[in-house]
């Protein structure tokens, strides 16, 4: 993961035109396959010989190595594909290296390599892609021996959790990160992503001048009208809320403006915000509403924490229905 990233931001760095550098990775991945042919494509063909076949331990370790180094360079260099199946390669290859080390030790404790080898590339590909569950059906599958199956899962969990404990998400996950997603989790890429700021506000809110005396404002805002109103710059961008209530609370508006009584000026939200982004602001500032704002200070809208909360509530019993086959 770390040697992927690396390589990745070493070969930006090469001052050659994007589109010669795959070429450049495909050539140095052409010279690994002198070594072996195995380290091509994504290793379907060289898999169901080698979780059958009687490789020793030293040509398992070399074919790890050179196999990992050429993916690295592969990903490193701009390709993108085989990450499923060449994980499942790799896996299986180490999971065989483990059982016939163990075997070379004169462990009272032996595993059949062929085992090892499943145990491995579940436990890897679930590391890597961040799907244990699929992984160890996969073993059932091919094996059809739910023993096996649970070794598997029991594999693949342990991986999964050494996994997100040093880096925090899998390898798959870990790869968005470096191109400026946020993603944690299958919630993020649908529904949560897309209930945005901008999708979740009403536009055409009540807006008012920061000079506007509070005289002004009281006349133009009657008492239960509107609950809250942005104020706007001299330059029509955002002050901050003033509340209708609290307007009208002032006894003698003479000689104060809306600049008074304004409130969160520095509080808003960025359009492209999601919900939980949206509620953790809200728990933040304390607030009910909170002005939707460009980068450039222009209002776009307001957004409710009640109506937030509604939608959020609502997609998360959609989500929930559409899991139990409800909907």
């Amino acid at each position: 993961m770390r040697l992927v990233a690396l390589l990745e931001r070493w070969a930006t760095a090469i001052p050659l035109p994007t589109a010669v550098k795959p070429a450049l990775g495909g050539a140095v991945v052409a010279l690994m396959v002198l070594g072996s042919p195995q380290v091509l494509s994504s290793g379907r063909g060289a898999l169901a010989n080698d979780l059958v076949g009687s490789l020793a331990l030293g040509a398992l370790i070399y074919l790890i190595v050179l196999k990992t180094m050429a993916s690295i360079v592969s990903l490193g260099f701009g390709f993108r594909g085989g990450l499923f199946f060449a994980s499942l390669f790799l896996g299986s290859l180490v999971g065989r290296a483990y059982g016939l080390g163990l075997e070379a030790t004169g462990a009272p404790i032996l595993i059949d390599p062929a085992v090892a080898g499943l145990a491995g590339m579940s436990a890897l590909a679930a590391a890597i892609i961040g799907a244990p569950m699929t992984m160890s059906f996969l073993v059932l599958e091919t094996t059809r021996d739910f023993g096996l199956t649970a070794a598997c899962l029991g594999a693949s969990v342990i991986a999964t959790t050494i996994v997100r404990e040093r880096f925090g998400y899998s390898f798959s996950t870990w790869r968005l990160h470096l191109r400026g997603e946020t993603i944690r989790s299958a919630h993020d890429v649908g529904w949560l992503r897309q209930l945005t700021a901008g999708r979740l506000m009403r536009q055409n809110v009540p807006t008012t001048r920061i000079d506007a005396t509070l005289a002004e404002f009281k006349n133009r805002f009657p008492l239960g009208s509107v609950k809250i109103v942005i104020a706007l710059a001299e330059d029509d961008t955002y002050a901050g809320l003033v509340r209708v209530a609290l307007a009208h609370a002032v006894a003698d508006p003479t000689g104060k403006t809306v600049r008074d009584m304004i409130s969160k000026p520095h509080e808003t939200l960025a359009p492209d915000l999601n919900i939980k982004e949206i509620m953790a602001a809200f728990d933040r500032t304390e607030a009910d509403e909170l002005a939707v704002v460009t980068p450039e200070g222009v209002v776009l809208g307001m957004v409710s924490e009640g109506y937030a909360t509604r939608r959020y509530a609502e997609e998360l019993e959609k989500a929930r229905r559409e899991l139990t086959g409800e909907a």
